[in-house]
């Protein structure tokens, strides 16, 4: 596998702003047009559903091969590395969009770290009533998008994404016991998907947990409650989480040396990198690179 010293990190209309931020493709015809670059380990900057209507081989999301079943749906975050196999002749749909374009309540939030959730299985199978459903708002998603730039086209867009995602949601916690359902009128759980954010943008910066419950309006002893309420674990270790999951990938789909990942990661001393990966991981950054890049 030909590594670099960065993750190859790729956008949506990043230098059209003014287009819509939103794009529905056919998979077949989109992994024949994206060839070897798509089965590379990369990014995104933009959100990603995939959609196989068959079964036959596998995708990798960071550091997991799913073997693709047919009715197979994979939820691709923004800055998670993934990567299709070599076959080219896949069917299904593939949907783009930037953050920009699906963050505009609080719902979205849920759905984002629900469904959008790269420390929780990004695989679902869903089944044919199901599939039924789900065709019927891309149908209705893709007649919208041969009528851009009509008033509103936009927004019933959007509307559309947001229910094809509801649907979705609602399915998978139906058939699957342990996963916890989403409460809307919850303070707690709105609270911690908001702290969720702002480890996600400043988990570099190695801010304290009494930083985020200030940035919250809360008490880091509230915050410690909400977090082990929600997620049953502390706030110190979903920061920590974080920073592992950056380091992992930095690790294992580049070059960069472990220092300049320490630096990167906003470690000040290598040294301090070494141990803190160690405590977390068993093993040290050179022998988990080893181990997983062989």
């Amino acid at each position: 596998m030909e590594k670099k010293n960065k993750i190859e990190q790729y956008h949506l209309h990043k230098a059209h702003p003014e287009k819509l931020q939103f794009e529905l493709y056919d998979l077949n015809t989109y992994r024949k047009r994206s060839g070897k670059p798509a089965a590379r380990p990369h990014s995104h900057s933009y959100y990603q559903i995939i959609w196989f209507f068959e079964e036959g081989g596998s995708h990798t999301v960071d550091f997991k091969t799913f073997d693709i079943k047919a009715g197979t749906l994979l939820f691709i975050a923004k800055d998670q590395v993934h990567a299709f196999d070599e076959n080219l002749a896949v069917n299904g749909w593939l949907i783009h969009f930037n953050e920009s374009f699906f963050m505009h309540s609080e719902v979205d939030i849920f759905l984002k770290y629900n469904i959008f959730n790269s420390n929780q299985n990004p695989c679902y199978e869903i089944d044919a009533k199901t599939a039924k459903i789900a065709t019927s708002y891309i149908l209705l998603m893709r007649e919208e998008l041969s009528k851009r730039g009509s008033f509103g086209y936009e927004a019933v867009i959007r509307f559309l994404l947001k229910a094809f995602l509801i649907n979705l949601e609602r399915m998978h916690q139906k058939g699957d016991e342990d996963v916890r359902t989403m409460n809307l009128n919850s303070a707690y759980d709105l609270q911690f998907y908001k702290f969720k954010e702002l480890v996600e943008e400043h988990f570099e910066n190695h801010c304290t947990v009494h930083a985020y419950a200030e940035a919250l309006n809360v008490s880091s002893k509230t915050l410690t409650t909400i977090a082990k309420t929600v997620a049953g674990k502390t706030p110190s270790v979903i920061i920590s989480e974080r920073l592992l999951l950056e380091s992992q990938r930095l690790l294992r789909y580049t070059t960069l040396q472990i220092g300049e990942i320490a630096f990167r990661l906003g470690f000040e001393d290598t040294s301090y990198f070494i141990k803190f990966f160690k405590r977390h991981m068993g093993d040290s950054p050179n022998k988990y690179r080893s181990m997983t890049t062989n």
